[in-house]
């Protein structure tokens, strides 16, 4: 159950090669109104138990500053690369870079760069908290493909080849209302997120991208941070991890469209492992 291959061995976008022309020309298409919301949370400078390294502002003069950050973990809106996550030492597509090397440059493969001309496809909301008719999910709720399946029949749409999967789990809904708490793979962490087992599910919808307002996996977990490594690793999608999909959901909740047009640009960095980044979703 891999993508490696399946676009040449010398590949370094994975599935992003789902995003044909014919697939940004349909995306065009899901453009009505022109309204347009964020999907990237504001740069955090508040150092938390699920913010341990805050966005650094600092000011240089009166017109000048400098902003500074560790993006990769839960709580900065990021895009991760296929230089993110290995095994062993090896990344997608059989990928296996000196780590000295790596220090000391930066990726030669997979990296950010590589996105640099943005990425312009459909988009879709799988809103889990609205399908249960709660606020937010619990910390440690599993999310099954039972779930994500009802959840379209409910909204009527339907994921296919290209799409940009969002799956909302409420959790920065539930921050707002309780304050912050351990999350991740962190020893103790509870996340809602999604279960293992949808892995197969996302391999055959043949999703593009996947994003969630959590890097998409449940914990606890015996198999902690599967579906985020696997899908990076083995099937070449990249990942939308720690968006703010409040504003998203209650614009889909108002206009009873769960799809739209999705529209983001990493940081152009060469050897880059991802990118902090403002999604946009215009319906």
């Amino acid at each position: 159950m891999s993508n490696w291959g399946r676009w040449g061995k010398d590949d370094q976008i994975g599935a992003l090669n789902l995003i044909t022309p014919s697939k940004r020309r349909q995306a065009a298409g899901l453009v009505k109104e022109g309204f347009s919301v964020s999907l990237a949370g504001d740069a955090d400078t508040i150092k938390a138990v699920d913010n341990p390294n805050p966005y650094e502002h600092t000011m240089l003069a009166i017109g000048s500053d400098r902003i500074a950050v560790s993006y990769h973990g839960i709580a900065h809106t990021h895009l991760d690369s296929l230089a993110h996550i290995n095994a062993n030492g090896v990344f997608y597509n059989g990928y296996t870079p000196d780590p000295e090397a790596v220090l000391k440059q930066g990726h030669t493969r997979n990296s950010i760069h590589n996105v640099k001309n943005g990425i312009f496809t459909r988009g879709i909301l799988i809103d889990i908290p609205r399908l249960k008719g709660v606020p937010y999910l619990e910390p440690g709720t599993p999310i099954y493909v039972e779930d994500l399946e009802a959840w379209e029949k409910k909204a009527k749409v339907k994921l296919s080849p290209g799409d940009a999967l969002f799956v909302r789990t409420g959790v920065w809904a539930r921050r707002k209302a309780v304050g912050p708490w351990l999350r991740g793979r962190a020893e103790g962490g509870r996340s809602a997120g999604l279960d293992p087992s949808v892995i197969p599910w996302l391999k055959q919808r043949d999703i593009a991208i996947l994003g969630s307002d959590h890097p998409q996996y449940v914990s606890p977990s015996n198999l902690r941070g599967a579906v985020h490594d696997f899908a990076l690793l083995y099937l070449g999608v990249h990942l939308f991890d720690n968006c703010d999909l409040e504003a998203l959901a209650d614009a889909a909740a108002a206009r009873q469209r769960w799809e739209f047009l999705l529209t983001a640009a990493p940081l152009p960095i060469r050897g880059g492992t991802g990118s902090p980044l403002n999604p946009i979703a215009t319906f």
